[in-house]
Formats: C-alpha cells, sequence, structure tokens
C-alpha cells in the first residue's frame, strides 16, 4: 500500500452545518405513524426500565416477536433498545401498541436516535469525500442522505441507519490507524443489527493486511460489544449462539426458517426487485451507479479502502437479493441495503472530480426521486410503477393527484404550517441543500475522461438506464408485485354489477386476518379507477378511517386470529372512463401488501 493509503483523508466541506440543517429539515421532519419496528423495540426498552428482557403484555399479539420459554421477546437486535431507553424514560410514552397515530414523543424518540446517526453519517461521508477530493465533500454528503432513501428511514426506528454509522465509523477508524477504537465501534455492530456483523470480519482482513499486532488489537476491541450481545442472548434465549431471530413467532416464520433465517441463494427475482423494482436502488437513486465507478477510481490511490468498500457494497447487495422478502415489508425500498450505502458514497468523490457534470445530473435526478419517495412511501406509497409515476404529473404543474392525496403528515406543522406548506418547506430545502452542494464543482476544471473511464461510466449508464425502464416496463415479471403476499384478504362485491352515468353504486369489502394470531397494523388500500367519484368517507368498524380519493388507505387497528371487518363505500359513476370500471382492493400489514381483489361494473348509456 502506498503512503497515500495509510493516513485518512479528513476536511471540512464548505457549507457543512447548512447542509446538515437543510438535510436535517428534509430527512427528520415526516412525521410517520407507528409501525412493527417501534413496538417491538420499545416493548424490549420498556422491559429493560423494569429490569426484564421478556415482554408478555407489549409483544403478544404483536407482529415482530420471538417466543421462547414461554414468554415474549424482541425479535430485534437488542442495541437501539439500549439506546433509546433514556429518551423514551423522558417523554413518557403511553404503551407502544396502543398508539395508532403519529405520536411528538415517538418521533422524538425516533430523531434523537436513529435521526442524530443519520446526520454524523452525513457528516463523515462530507468530511473524507472532501479529503479524498477538494470541492466534493458537500455534493457526496448530499447525495448519499438525500439522494438515497437512507433519508426515508432516517426518522424511523429501524437499526438499518444507525448500523450505517456504526459500520464506517469503525471503517474510518480502522483507516486512520486506530484498531482499537475502531473494534470497540465494530463491536457494536451486532448490538444493532445482526447482518451488520458482516462488516466486522471484512474490517479485521483489512487490519489483518496491515500487520498481527494491529488485527489482535482490533479482536480486543470487538470484546465488549460481542460479550454483551452474548450475555443478553444467554440470558433471554438460553446460549450465547442463540440470536433472537432464531425463535421468531409471526406469520413469516415458515419463510424465515428456510435458509440462514430466510436467507438463501440471490434470486432473480429479489434481484429485480432490489435494483429495478418500483423502488429499486438504480431507479430511485441512479448516483449508485457513480458510486461504483468511483471506488474505481478510488481504487488508484487507496486500493485496499476501496477494496473494503467494494466488499460490504457487494455482500449487502447479495444479502438483499437471498432475502425472501427484498424490500422487508413495511419499507421504502430494500432497506437491508442500508448498511452499505456510506460505503458506496465513498465513490461519489472521486466520480463527482472525474465527472463532475455527468455526477451532478445523477444527483440532481436521486435528490428528487428520494425526497418524492420520502414524501409519501409511508401513507399509499408512490402511484404508478416507479416513483417517477408519481412525481412526473407534479412536475409538470398538476396538483391534484393521486401522489398529492399520498403526502404524510410533516413535523413543521408544529410550526404552524398546514400539510402542503410544510411539503413546500422539505422540497425547498432539499433544492438548497443540492444546489449549496454542487456550487463549488463548478469552479472545478474538468478533466479530460480516458477510454477506459468512458466505457465504465457508459457501462454504468447502460446498467442504470435498463433498470430504469425495466422498473417502468415492468418487465420480465409482469406485474408481480411481492414474493410474499402480506396475510391479510380483502374480498369485494357491490350492489349494481350494471350501471348508467349518473347512479350511484355501492361497494361492500370484508378485510380478513388468515391467520390465527393477532395482527396489527391492518390497512386496506382501494384504488378507483377514472369515472368513479367517491360519495363522502368509507363506513369503517375498527381503526382511525380512511382518507384519500382515488386511491384511498384505511386503518383498521388491529384484527384478531381469522377475524374480518368491513369497510363500505359509495361512488358517483361519471361520464366517460369507459365502458368497463374496475375497482381494486388489497389488505396490508405494516405496509406489506396483500393479494389484489377486484369488481367491475359495466357503464351502460343511459
Amino acid at each position: 500500500m502506498d503512503s497515500a493509503g495509510r493516513h485518512l483523508p479528513w476536511a471540512r466541506p464548505r457549507h457543512e452545518l447548512l447542509l446538515l440543517a437543510l438535510a436535517a429539515v428534509v430527512a427528520l421532519s415526516p412525521f410517520y405513524g407507528p409501525n412493527a419496528q417501534d413496538v417491538s423495540r420499545l416493548c424490549l426498552a420498556s422491559a429493560l426500565q423494569h429490569g426484564h428482557l421478556s415482554n408478555d403484555d407489549c409483544l403478544s399479539d404483536e407482529l415482530d416477536k420471538a417466543f421462547y420459554g414461554g414468554h415474549y421477546y424482541s425479535d430485534k437486535a437488542p442495541g437501539l433498545s439500549v439506546l433509546e431507553l433514556p429518551v423514551a424514560n423522558v417523554v413518557h410514552l403511553p404503551p407502544v401498541q396502543h398508539i395508532w397515530k403519529p405520536d411528538r414523543g415517538l418521533w422524538a424518540i425516533r430523531v434523537l436516535s436513529s435521526g442524530i446517526a443519520f446526520l454524523l453519517c452525513m457528516f463523515l461521508v462530507g468530511r473524507v469525500c472532501e479529503g479524498i477530493a477538494a470541492a466534493t465533500g458537500g455534493a457526496a454528503a448530499v447525495s448519499f442522505g438525500l439522494g438515497t432513501f437512507v433519508s426515508s428511514l432516517a426518522a424511523l426506528n429501524f437499526g438499518h441507519v444507525p448500523a450505517a454509522t456504526l459500520g464506517l465509523a469503525a471503517f474510518l477508524l480502522a483507516w486512520s490507524g486506530r484498531p482499537l477504537v475502531a473494534g470497540l465501534a465494530a463491536g457494536a455492530l451486532p448490538l444493532v443489527e445482526y447482518q451488520a456483523g458482516a462488516i466486522v470480519l471484512i474490517l479485521l482482513v483489512y487490519i489483518g493486511a496491515r500487520g498481527l499486532r494491529p488485527a489482535a488489537v482490533y479482536a480486543a476491541g470487538l470484546v465488549p460489544g460481542v460479550a454483551l450481545l452474548a450475555a443478553y442472548d444467554t440470558l433471554a434465549f438460553g446460549a450465547p449462539w442463540h440470536l433472537s431471530y432464531r425463535y421468531v413467532a409471526n406469520g413469516y416464520v415458515l419463510a424465515q426458517e428456510r435458509g440462514f433465517f430466510g436467507v438463501g441463494v440471490p434470486k432473480l427475482f429479489s434481484t429485480y426487485e432490489v435494483l429495478s423494482g418500483r423502488e429499486g436502488l438504480l431507479v430511485t437513486s441512479p448516483i449508485a451507479g457513480a458510486g461504483v465507478v468511483g471506488l474505481v477510481l478510488l481504487a488508484r490511490r487507496h486500493l485496499h479502502e476501496a477494496l473494503v468498500c467494494g466488499a460490504v457494497t457487494l455482500f449487502f447487495v447479495l444479502l438483499n437479493c437471498s432475502y425472501f422478502l427484498p424490500y422487508g415489508g413495511f419499507s421504502p425500498g430494500p432497506r437491508f441495503l442500508i448498511p452499505a450505502l456510506p460505503f458506496l458514497a465513498l465513490g461519489f468523490a472521486p466520480a463527482f472530480a472525474r465527472l463532475p457534470r455527468l455526477t451532478a445530473v445523477l444527483a440532481a435526478i436521486s435528490v428528487v426521486g428520494s425526497t418524492a419517495l420520502l414524501l409519501v412511501w409511508a401513507s399509499g406509497g408512490p402511484v404508478g410503477r416507479t416513483i417517477w409515476g408519481g412525481v412526473g404529473p407534479v412536475l409538470i404543474g398538476e396538483h391534484h393527484t393521486r401522489f398529492v392525496e399520498n403526502l404524510h403528515d410533516n413535523a413543521l406543522v408544529w410550526l404552524g404550517l398546514d400539510r402542503n406548506a410544510a411539503t413546500i418547506a422539505v422540497v425547498t430545502a432539499a433544492a438548497a441543500s443540492l444546489v449549496l452542494a454542487l456550487a463549488p464543482l463548478a469552479r472545478r476544471r474538468v478533466p479530460r475522461p480516458t477510454v477506459r473511464l468512458a466505457g465504465a461510466v457508459a457501462a454504468a449508464l447502460a446498467v442504470v438506464a435498463a433498470a430504469a425502464a425495466s422498473a417502468i416496463a415492468k418487465y420480465p415479471y409482469g406485474n408481480h408485485d411481492v414474493v410474499v403476499p402480506a396475510p391479510i384478504s380483502a374480498q369485494i362485491s357491490t350492489t349494481r354489477p350494471v350501471s348508467v352515468a349518473g347512479d350511484e353504486v355501492d361497494f361492500d369489502v370484508t378485510v380478513r386476518n388468515d391467520l390465527p394470531e393477532v395482527m396489527h397494523h391492518v390497512g386496506l388500500t382501494v384504488e378507483l379507477p377514472p369515472g368513479l367519484e367517491l360519495l363522502g368517507l368509507p363506513y369503517y368498524e375498527r381503526g382511525s378511517g380512511c382518507t384519500g380519493r382515488s386511491t384511498i388507505t384505511c386503518n383498521l387497528d388491529y384484527l384478531l386470529g381469522r377475524m374480518q371487518t368491513p369497510v363500505r363505500f359509495g361512488v358517483r359513476v361519471l361520464p366517460g372512463g369507459g365502458t368497463r370500471r374496475t375497482v381494486d382492493v388489497w389488505g396490508t400489514l405494516n405496509g406489506g401488501a396483500g393479494r389484489k381483489s377486484h369488481v367491475t361494473i359495466t357503464v351502460g348509456s343511459s
């Protein structure tokens, strides 16, 4: 390794604090409703507060749980629950399993754990990228933070963002020649996300290349984190090698028992979903293609470090493509990739330095796509085959679209803004951060690309273009939207299968829990075709009701085993729209979709 690879490149980007503040406005202001991740982790935090590890009252009827020795436990790694415990004590949350609407205390817990980790990760990416190539740090940080779906999970109770931050911090500490502290950070990784333990091994090989002594010091640093996880597993599940996933007790237990906790060999459909599905990485964040090219460029000066970044990225891509549920249910995309994204982002610096204009275009596209996804994914998702199908009409001036209907709540309303004004503030902050970040690149001299580099860029662009085209066409997988449908079924019927323009037509929907156990966070989605106008709010018996006009989403709270509940609504038949009009419905569980059902009415002449 040359001398350049022995020292951590580190410099402060221009407008660093302002860029971080703008990113916080964008990524930390979404006010998401509660989900199974919240319940599972905060039930564990509540148990720890009272000196226990199990929490039967909190978890027995929940989705994300493990069952061992006659008691219910969280099926998550315990680290994030421990991190959230102090804040949870301060905000005095009600029992988390009874929170069904966005809650300020829950938002504070998320922001003060995962949210801080998000900003720290952006900070680290910006500092290192600025050290790698001057004037690129701000652009790289914004491309990572707001140009990937990491922004959509920044204010949520998932472990992926803290794991990404810990993994990157451990790598940078190892790069700077501090193996003991790197080991301490890396040892905490499996405490937060089990699968992030792969980074521990990759860093061991990296440090071992410098000598046996640094590797031994790094291994010593791993001991506290590994010991804490072993102690937790022993106390909760009887042995230090018994992870909570071994005792998962939910509707996906059969799928998770296959392979290694649901991970098998890479699957073709999962690969399609991860890279070019509706929220695939290359579709929403084409800047990822520039990151790959950038890592190749990075290898010229920092070979070993580029190999680490490539190995981490490749591992998590293969992991995600091998999992039975590539988007992980309630998710804005292939969320299991997130621990690898800051490693990939280190390639943004050389990409911006060698190809500033092209990389800036990809960054702008990515920030638009990822910000649009952040605005809608948790309350109905993008409308259309990709996020671009939803945001496209808005970009050309249409303001009454399904995308707009699906805009979810935002914490900026506490400042007196309404939902639309809060959305405008988020979009403005994202745009301002992008402009500020890209401005220093305008003064860079554009180097002339070599033939080899031009070929690599052309190949990366071809892959991105193919992914986007595949997502739009849904080829080769047609309308196959999910790998494992949620165990919530919905059936729809109508009183008037034949009608004329001006008629009122009523529909009955029955939503059913197909499993014998309780399912929480159950929902229903109804999609009305053009030519049918919703008349009033739908009738419901459970939950907090329905929102939307053409795409209607209903929160139905929970359903006991084999329980069903009705939803009824009426529509007005409008002129135009064809003679056959089909209404689609499907149940949801924590955002994961069940199989679709539909009914078609025939519209005759009056």
